[in-house]
């Protein structure tokens, strides 16, 4: 059933994009220059690694004007109610559901977060943040979970539909043929726990293109000023995901003193590994961040100009960005910054980038981000991205101590390896980081 969903969607994708150049041609890649990421907008060079911070900030404007729109603040107001606490996964995991409010009287929006911890360890366990799809029910067969309510319809008779249907897909990622594959158990094992949440209880993902004008700016949205169309830096859903990453992070900070949110590691994939990496990119309290297979808008260039483009995004996903972006559509060279900025906002923290080996994704233009981000790492003096030719496939030579790329072939989705080289990485930088 998998690779037929696979089919359809390809298929879908390319109906859609029939009328708009796509380029899986390397020679046709038309030559680009990269903007200096270690260069001030005033064009002054930075000369210590003291003026770091101020140069980060000055990026992450950019994007919150040119790409994303803003980053909301934290919110003044952030309760948790505890719905259930109770053993799952054979009992290797404890497994909790908070629901999340942003006002007083817990009214209005909500996110429902779901955390495994493994119960075999007494002390502090570090941490895997993720949004998922449509609730934690999809990622464990526990009958006890529900669909989220965020990916739930409004409409009574949809919505009974979707509860009776969820059945027949609880636990569909714990299984490893899936093309999504959460393997609780092993990341159980390995000492981490976890902790999720719908990216729908933050802002609805339209399906239907009629509804991505405004049916995505519900839930979470409520709880900001309102919309104004003149502003160049409205926040987009793209942002509201990675906003919510960050308050996933202060429900483990507050509410569970087992969990270390010092040793968090945040990761997604496709879109939510998108909103992973602007979530790692803005808060500096990750110190491991692990986007998986983002597409254009995430980890690759855009100047490079192959496979998914400015354009295809903008006719598909116009809630994902700000007009001040597609305005760039078939004039990539244009672009005043690239990914490579964005990635660089994570140092001097850990970065790895996982990349899909499908001309659309345009995973070479991950490595060549990663290639140009990586002299900041070294100019704060930390190892830069390692000296190393474009690797083949489940290659890992470029995986650094701090900044990373690796990518695999098959399916797109999370798999078993993409866990691993994810742990494997944190791991390491965890314990690089151990007593200082």
């Amino acid at each position: 059933m998998d690779m037929i969903r696979i089919a359809v969607v390809w298929m879908t994708v390319s109906a859609v994009y029939a009328s708009v150049a796509v380029n899986y041609d390397e020679s046709k890649v038309p030559p680009f220059t990269l903007p200096d990421v270690l260069t001030f907008s005033d064009g002054t060079k930075l000369k210590d690694p003291s003026e770091w911070p101020r140069r980060r900030a000055e990026i992450l404007r950019v994007f919150e004007k040119g790409m994303y729109g803003k980053m909301p603040p934290k919110p003044t107001v952030m309760k948790a109610v505890l719905l259930s606490n109770t053993n799952s996964c054979a009992g290797y995991a404890e497994r909790r559901v908070y629901r999340q409010y942003f006002r007083e009287d817990c009214s209005g929006p909500f996110i429902d977060w779901t955390v495994f911890r493994p119960s075999h360890i007494k002390e502090k366990v570090p941490v895997v943040l993720a949004l998922n799809s449509i609730g934690s029910f999809h990622i464990v067969h526990d009958p006890d979970l529900v669909p989220a309510d965020g990916w739930l319809s409004n409409n009574p008779e949809k919505r009974a539909k979707q509860l009776v249907d969820a059945d027949k897909i609880r636990g569909a990622w714990a299984n490893p043929n899936s093309r999504h594959h959460w393997p609780v158990n092993a990341i159980m094992a390995r000492g981490y726990a976890i902790v999720t949440a719908c990216y729908m209880d933050i802002s609805p993902d339209p399906g239907k293109k009629e509804d991505r004008a405004t049916k995505w700016r519900k839930r979470c949205f409520e709880l900001w000023p309102p919309w104004d169309d003149t502003a160049p830096d409205n926040t987009k859903a793209l942002m509201a995901w990675g906003w919510g990453l960050c308050r996933g992070l202060d429900l483990v900070e507050e509410y569970e003193p087992t969990i270390d949110s010092k040793r968090a590691v945040v990761t997604g994939c496709s879109r939510l590994g998108k909103a992973a990496l602007i979530a790692g990119a803005f808060d500096e309290r990750f110190p491991v961040v692990v986007p998986n297979q983002t597409g254009n808008g995430g980890a690759p260039l855009a100047k490079r100009y192959y496979g998914e483009n400015i354009e295809t995004e903008s006719k598909s996903f116009p809630h994902w960005f700000t007009r001040s972006y597609f305005a760039y559509a078939n004039r990539e060279a244009d672009l005043p910054f690239d990914q490579h900025w964005l990635l660089a906002c994570v140092a001097p923290r850990r970065l790895l980038i996982e990349g899909f080996d499908q001309p659309w994704f345009d995973t070479k233009g991950e490595y060549l981000a990663c290639q140009a981000a990586g002299p900041v790492w070294e100019f704060l003096g930390l190892p830069g991205f390692p000296a190393k030719p474009f690797p083949d496939d489940y290659d890992t030579s470029c995986i650094g101590p701090c900044i990373g790329y690796v990518r695999r072939n098959l399916q797109h989705g999370l798999a078993a390896i993409d866990w691993k080289w994810m742990l494997d990485f944190a791991d390491r930088a965890f314990a690089a980081n151990a007593g200082k």
